[in-house]
């Protein structure tokens, strides 16, 4: 897995993503180093897909809705790796186990690598490789053609292979969640599989970081109220926060390791 962001290159994300374009001698003087070392931070991220350099400064990728699989894994690491930590602890050895696609669901799948005899059923490849580290556990993939980057099958493939099972817990993550507490994707093809999972599993687990809360998408995959937990790093808004309330659905607030 590669390595995390540094705190310093994690918060030029965040600002360059909320005010849409931050200068090099900015940055330089808001975090008191040199702009050496800005630029270096500029041309990580920029390499990882996160930022998208130009003349003086950076600003966000030209389709930030479709950044790299490999650049989504290394976003928000640490909130991920809290989160993954704090479903493994909720899973028992030997349970049936659906995973959805996306970079969370992954890094969950790797936190299960000392869980006992689990069989875990799934539409992507990197999750499948995840779970292939613990050696007791059973592993099924759906058959079909992969999509290039996050190397997953999708279509009517995908949504018959959940639909030929009944699992313990499906764990699936979201591209966003709407304010009115709809869940959101990019394409109909990940809603589908995604609501395949829930209508076949007996509890869900819905795995998300805090950036998720208020991110654009337009492909309707459900509401938070569909779920049995909702595991995040931190408390999300106050107005998502009111609708868990009222909700048969369960936040877990995951305890974040402080960064070294």
């Amino acid at each position: 897995m590669e390595e995390n962001l540094t705190p310093r290159q994690a918060e030029i994300v965040r600002l360059v993503r909320s005010q849409g374009f931050a200068s090099v001698d900015s940055l330089a003087l808001q975090f008191d180093v040199t702009t050496q070392t800005i630029r270096r931070d500029i041309n990580r991220l920029s390499e990882q897909g996160l930022l998208r350099r130009i003349h003086g400064g950076v600003e966000p990728p030209v389709n930030p809705n479709n950044i790299t699989y490999k650049a989504r894994r290394v976003l928000n690491l640490d909130a991920k790796n809290a989160i993954a930590q704090a479903v493994a602890d909720s899973i028992p050895n030997g349970a049936t186990l659906a995973f959805s696609i996306g970079t969370t669901p992954e890094i969950v799948a790797t936190a299960l690598r000392k869980h006992e005899k689990l069989k875990v059923f799934t539409n992507n490849m990197n999750v499948a490789i995840a779970a292939l580290w613990n050696a007791s556990s059973q592993v099924t993939i759906s058959g079909g053609r992969l999509r290039h980057g996050d190397l997953d099958v999708l279509g009517s493939s995908a949504e018959s292979f959940f639909k030929n099972y009944k699992f313990d817990i499906g764990v699936f993550g979201v591209a966003g969640v709407d304010g009115d507490g709809t869940l959101l994707d990019f394409t109909e093809d990940e809603a589908e599989a995604r609501q395949a999972i829930l209508a076949n599993c007996r509890q869900s687990y819905l795995v998300l970081d805090h950036s998720k809360f208020g991110r654009l998408a337009h492909v309707r995959a459900g509401f938070l109220a569909d779920v049995t937990k909702i595991f995040c790093e931190k408390k999300p808004p106050a107005s998502i926060l009111s609708l868990i309330d009222t909700s048969p659905a369960e936040l877990v607030v995951c305890t974040q390791e402080p960064a070294k």
